[in-house]
């Protein structure tokens, strides 16, 4: 048995998953924790998957491996190496007047033309999360870090070049998928745009990771034979591990709330709600993430002093759209709409739905509704959507099963719980060692189908809702 091993560095944990090549049958895996924080050593993340893979069996044994990981993080290194600062994750905020800022500068003042230009440019505009806003506000404030910054890549690209035998900064890689969302690197074109990393880094230019193909051997792990593939963001390995194919809608409730569509086409939203992605295949990604998912359910839990099965129950024991009670989920500030400081809100409390079932109903169906906005947002761009699956952590719960499709309008598919971002990675590392013109076709999860009517009362009154809120 030939085996391969799948890396996902996520902002929570690492997980590794060793397989077999041929088939994708699971032989074994292993989990570590991440520090919790919106800034991290990344050296937190290399203890971390060296505690995952020996839980996980070793990967002495181990043909092909490649890594998965968050997307957008900054991690800074200077010219032997070092890491300069924490990295900042996608989920920190502070840089969110640097996106203003630099909108308005590739404007020429102008937001609305701003907004347009980084859109024909790279496909994305600029929002906190991106990589080129955190560099912006690195060169505002902390210009000796930035100064002494010789190179800039992201979790997954950091871990890679820390596994491999080669550690010169020249050795860096990267993949589609995780460069288009830098914010300097376009996937309609494939190709870097440097005079937006200068920009970025007022007129500073660090090194960048190359960018390898989707099947592309790229080095080997120190001290081994175990042949390193170029990993890819969080998102498009998922798509990889679920095996999505174009007309695929992933919807992912994790830390993150994300939407993504496998498609042949390049999006370019000048609204900057899509951010037009690469996959990990060679196909587009449009994207549309929020800040606040699976989260939102934890906190409900916690408001009612109620396990996550109890909170689901009360959740379907209340009406359809919680006789008018509506939660705007905005716990962390948000990024689709980009409103980084907003809060959540409450509208609607009255004496008849001030209940723990009314309260569960409205934050579950608040999460979906989010969310239906993202898959609404992706069809607007022109992408064909036939089928929606389910994953992440909150697709356990049976409320968000049987509440997603009549808030989606759409049958929601939903795999059995798995690892599926290290699954992509691991795909793509039996991918690399084959040498094949396409991914190994492994066995597909068994989905199960949900459906329902589709609920536009309480789609139509969250968008009411939501649009007083997103003034704020």
């Amino acid at each position: 048995m030939t085996l391969v091993a799948g890396v996902d560095t996520s902002t929570q944990a690492c997980k590794v998953v060793v397989r077999d090549a041929d088939t994708g049958e699971l032989v074994r895996s292993g989990r570590a924790s991440h520090p919790a924080g919106t800034e991290v050593s990344p050296r937190a993340w290399e203890e971390a998957f060296r505690t995952a893979a020996a839980e996980a069996g070793g990967l002495d044994d181990v043909e092909a491996l490649s890594v998965g990981g968050q997307q957008h993080g900054m991690v800074c290194l200077d010219a032997g190496g070092e890491v300069v600062r924490d990295a900042l994750l996608w989920n920190d905020v502070r840089s969110a007047p640097a996106a203003a800022d630099l909108i308005r500068e590739l404007g020429d003042g102008d937001q609305a033309a701003g907004r347009q230009a980084w859109a024909d440019a790279v496909g994305v505009v600029p929002v906190a999360s991106f990589t080129a806003t955190k560099l912006r506000w690195l060169a505002d404030a902390e210009p000796a870090n930035a100064d002494r910054t010789a190179a800039v890549c992201l979790p997954h690209d950091w871990l890679t070049w820390r596994l491999s035998a080669d550690r010169d900064l020249g050795s860096l890689v990267t993949d589609r998928g995780d460069a288009s969302g830098t914010a300097y690197w376009s996937a309609r074109t494939g190709e870097y745009r440097f005079d937006l990393l200068e920009l970025a880094m007022r007129g500073r230019r660090p090194a960048v990771p190359r960018v390898a193909g989707p099947a592309e051997r790229v080095g080997a792990l120190a001290g081994g034979r175990t042949v390193l593939g170029p990993g890819t963001g969080d998102n498009a390995a998922a798509a990889l591990g679920l095996a999505a194919r174009p007309g695929d809608v992933v919807v992912s409730i994790g830390t993150s709330g994300v939407v993504s569509a496998v498609t042949p086409t390049a999006v370019a939203d000048v609204t900057g709600t899509v951010a037009g992605f690469a996959d990990a295949t060679g196909n587009h990604l449009p994207l549309v993430a929020t800040m606040n998912a699976a989260r939102v359910l934890d906190a409900a839990a916690a408001l009612l002093g109620v396990d996550h099965a109890t909170l689901s129950d009360l959740a379907l024991s209340a009406p359809s759209g919680a006789d008018g009670l509506v939660l705007v989920p905005y716990l962390e500030g948000e990024r689709t709409p980009n409103l980084p400081n907003a809060t959540g809100s409450v509208h609607g409390l009255t004496l008849r739905s001030s209940t723990p079932a009314h309260w569960a109903r409205a934050a579950v169906e608040g999460l979906l509704c989010g969310l239906a906005d993202g898959i609404e947002a992706v069809v607007a761009q022109g992408v064909t959507v036939e089928r929606v699956l389910l994953i992440g952590g909150a697709a356990r719960s049976p409320a968000v099963q049987q509440l997603a499709p009549g808030i989606f309008g759409r049958p929601v598919l939903v795999p059995p719980p798995g690892e599926y971002v290290a699954d992509g990675a691991a795909r793509q590392a039996a991918w690399v060692l084959s040498g094949a013109d396409a991914a190994p076709e492994w066995a597909q999860p068994g989905l199960q189908e949900f459906d329902a009517a589709p609920a536009t009362h309480v789609r139509e009154r969250y968008a009411e809702v939501r649009g007083r809120t997103d003034g704020q």
